[in-house]
């Protein structure tokens, strides 16, 4: 190999490029030591690899690059878990994905708990731009909560609450609809902790019966239904990174 041909590539990078996870995650797979070069565990963040060289493998599983970007929409149900493999043995959303042979992951997660729009994609700088905090992508939600939520809590929501990961709040709140032990509510997030409303309602007193994830960016279910997918074009895909 000449000089000029080689490249060098970050290791997290190389991995979210193969449609393995993430760069968040890839960088979690390399802290965890998961990760091998030329049989090396290599922990160190940073680390650059020869792409088309240096032999890289995930749980000793050999990494090769993604032969086309792909990018799938599910309509998730609850139940399901955003992982590609339970040790529980519970339905995966890469359970759901019947008849797709290539390897993609989910950007970001919904709960077992939870429903509606998650993205599948092996496009590793698309999942970065889609969860990354600075790019501020929202996430839209319809939440039905128990009880009957006042202005004050609402207010409180969007300035912020503490969490054990830090300060959370939603960009937006709107009550859609009320009945009389439960209220509908439009919420907007630009952040993705870990059970997020749940944790944000159960902060100012109130439990989220039920929550559905119904946009990302200019990113809609559609028509789909439940536990139903759909490829998309690049150019769909980026709807996401719109608002």
């Amino acid at each position: 190999m000449k000089l000029k041909d080689i490249q060098l590539v970050r290791l997290h990078k190389y991995i979210a490029d193969c449609g393995v996870a993430s760069r968040r995650k890839a960088e979690d797979l390399i802290k965890w030591g998961e990760v091998t070069v030329n049989g090396q565990v290599v922990k160190e963040m940073g680390y650059k690899i020869i792409a088309g060289k240096d032999s890289v493998k995930v749980k000793n599983k050999l990494l090769r690059p993604a032969s086309k970007d792909l990018y799938i929409l599910l309509y998730k149900p609850t139940g399901v878990v955003t992982t590609l493999n339970d040790p529980e043995k519970r339905t995966t959303v890469k359970d759901l994905l019947i008849g797709v042979k290539e390897r993609v992951f989910p950007i970001g997660r919904l709960d077992y708990d939870s429903e509606g729009l998650l993205i599948l994609t092996n496009d590793g700088e698309y999942a970065q731009q889609v969860i990354h905090p600075t790019k501020n992508v929202k996430k839209v939600y319809n939440v039905k909560v128990k009880g009957k939520p006042e202005q004050k809590h609402i207010e409180r929501l969007k300035m912020g609450v503490t969490l054990a990961e830090g300060r959370a709040k939603a960009v937006h709140i709107e009550r859609m609809r009320s009945s009389d032990n439960h209220d509908w509510f439009k919420v907007v997030l630009t952040e993705g902790k870990n059970r997020q409303i749940r944790r944000m309602f159960e902060k100012v007193g109130f439990d989220v019966l039920k929550l559905k994830r119904v946009a990302i960016g200019r990113l809609t279910l559609g028509s789909l239904q439940r536990g139903q997918f759909k490829f998309l074009t690049k150019e769909q895909a980026e709807l996401a990174l719109k608002s």
